[in-house]
């Protein structure tokens, strides 16, 4: 028992030293102005990731995490709150970080998708967007509470997901990634042309409303003017971390043991009985349900949304932060979409080539660190002490 003990106390300080140093380099990250700071700040990361290997540093810390996974959420979100408090009257930085936890969100449906069955999704913004033009329609429309729209907005999606795995299960490899691709042109194209949702000039999103609290109003704390984004970060908080509890669940039980080994060889999944098909359906529509939901609260926080928000240069930024953060590993979203998201606008000059920056980030990764920043740690059926 005490030797159980020794070893918690060291992973919790290893743990709370490394999320007071992350959330400190966040809020000098997010509070530089000049791009000479940012770019200052981005070598003394590559310099402390590099230092950290050769050290053993990176490696401690991943055991501390490893044996105290409920503690290092716990840390995590911490940091999240600590910044928001910190940025509280700052609107943009606020918007980047709800944008941020959105986007992994979603990314986590492709996780599922993906990096769990190994099915191919191109068109994870459509399914967004599917998600963003629900909760407006419904809002504008329907007197549901808000919550419920959510709610049904994420079922949209997935409804709409299942439909289009159809094909995709008939097809195989680039064919299958192909049907997604043609599936996300359709649906921009569907959105332009209908009047009914606002054409191309877009459509107004009503703001997100609980218990009669309207988001969009703020608040005040203390005698302080507080953001009303502030109120779109902790939803955004308490959605993704939601969607990370349940993938980790998921992961972790025999639901996760048939998608891998679905996705690692179809062929001896089907000796052993496994149904190819459903599991590729059940990820599909959970992943896509993950994508909705975190859509239509994006919708509520910008307030406004238009077809060229769902293009299939959006699908590429979801599938480049999914790769990049390690495929089936949902650790690496965050600081995946903190590089993808955030880098850009700290650095106006690359504003018109995010295109371009997004395709060479998805083939330097694949290219250089095929498995990502944190790559997904091979399963274990057995503890060292087995026999």
């Amino acid at each position: 028992m005490n030797s159980k003990t020794s070893l918690k106390k060291p992973a919790t300080i290893v743990l709370f030293v490394t999320a007071i140093v992350i959330t400190i380099y966040m809020w000098l990250f997010l509070h530089a102005e000049s791009q000479l700071a940012v770019a200052g700040l981005i070598v003394v990361a590559l310099i402390a990731t590099i230092a950290g290997k050769k050290l053993g540093t990176m490696q401690h810390i991943e055991q501390a995490a490893a044996s105290r996974p409920g503690l290092a959420r716990i840390w995590a979100i911490l940091g999240v709150l600590a910044l928001t408090a910190a940025f509280y009257d700052s609107h943009f930085i606020l918007l980047m970080m709800g944008g941020v936890l959105l986007y992994s969100t979603a990314c986590m449906g492709l996780t599922l998708q993906f990096g769990f069955s190994g099915v191919a999704n191109f068109a994870g913004a459509a399914f967004f967007g599917i998600g963003s033009y629900t909760a407006a329609v419904l809002a504008t429309h329907t007197g549901l509470p808000q919550l419920v729209n959510i709610a049904l907005s994420g079922l949209v999606a997935a409804i709409l997901g299942s439909v289009l795995i159809l094909p995709v299960l008939r097809t195989r490899g680039h064919y299958a990634a192909l049907v997604t691709i043609a599936f996300g042109i359709l649906f921009k194209t569907f959105i332009e042309v209908n009047d009914v949702l606002g054409g191309p000039q877009g459509l107004q999103v009503p703001s997100m409303e609980i218990f009669g609290y309207q988001f969009n109003e703020g608040f005040t704390l203390f005698g302080l003017d507080v953001s009303f984004y502030v109120s779109y970060v902790l939803l955004s908080l308490v959605i993704c971390a939601c969607a990370f509890v349940l993938l980790r669940a998921l992961e972790r039980s025999w639901v996760g043991l048939s998608m891998d080994v679905v996705r690692t060889d179809e062929t001896a999944a089907s000796t052993f009985g496994l149904h190819i098909k459903r599991w590729k359906v059940i990820a599909f529509t959970m992943g896509n349900l993950f994508a909705g939901i975190a859509g239509s609260v994006y919708g509520m926080m910008v307030g406004f949304i238009a077809p060229n928000n769902f293009t299939f240069s959006d699908s590429l930024l979801l599938l480049s932060i999914t790769i990049l953060g390690g495929l089936g590993n949902p650790i690496g979203l965050i600081p995946a979409a903190l590089i993808v998201l955030i880098l850009p606008e700290k650095f106006q000059f690359i504003q018109e080539y995010r295109v371009l920056l997004y395709a060479a980030l998805v083939i330097a990764i694949l290219l250089f660190r095929p498995d990502g920043l944190l790559p997904r740690k091979t399963r274990l059926f057995f503890s060292k002490g087995a026999a």
